[in-house]
């Protein structure tokens, strides 16, 4: 249960929030699984390290923000701004993304296994090596994104536009790719065994 001292001292701004965290508590792990924070502005926040797990964050603004390592499982990011945000290493499994802003977001060694990423997008996000099996992708932007060595076993990429994305040692075995729009992709060392390959666009 999250904190209410402590989301409350958020909600104040991120900008207070960030100079409390660098001179009181750099390193502590704070709580705010379930925190109620919808349509709250936390650009730029740093929530490095933080458990917002199953917290409602719909349709806020984390652009720019600092969510490293965090702990997202569960959570409602559905129509939330997460254009340029660091999510490198944050565990988002079953999170709620429909619809969200993840551009040029760094989603690197992310865990977003079972996570609703439906009508995001994603393009100019770096995905190298994240744990996207079994995900509803339906149908993202994925162009040019990154996703050297993401695990993608099982997911739903049907519709996808993957034009110029980098796919390079990706497992996408038993994934759904018809219709998908693969010009220009880098194929190199992927596993498309089991794939569905019907309607792909080449390019």
């Amino acid at each position: 249960m999250a904190d209410v001292l402590l989301v409350y001292r958020l909600k104040t701004g991120a900008r207070e929030w960030n100079e409390w965290r660098k001179f009181e508590n750099p390193d502590q792990e704070m709580d705010l699984s379930g925190a109620r924070l919808y349509e709250a502005n936390l650009y730029s926040a740093n929530l490095r390290r933080v458990n917002l797990s199953s917290a409602d964050l719909s349709h806020a603004n984390l652009s720019s923000a600092n969510l490293s390592s965090a702990d997202l499982s569960g959570a409602n990011l559905s129509r939330a701004d997460l254009g340029c945000t660091d999510l490198s290493g944050a565990n988002l499994n079953g999170a709620n993304l429909n619809g969200a802003d993840l551009f040029g977001a760094n989603l690197s060694s992310a865990n977003l296994s079972g996570a609703d990423l439906s009508r995001v997008h994603l393009n100019g996000a770096d995905l190298g090596c994240p744990d996207l099996s079994g995900t509803n992708l339906l149908p993202p932007n994925l162009s040019g994104a990154n996703l050297s060595g993401a695990n993608l076993r099982c997911a739903y990429l049907v519709g996808a536009d993957l034009s110029g994305a980098n796919l390079s040692g990706a497992n996408l075995s038993s994934t759904d790719l018809r219709g998908a729009n693969l010009s220009g992709v880098d194929l190199n060392g992927v596993d498309l065994s089991d794939a569905r390959l019907t309607e792909i666009f080449w390019g």
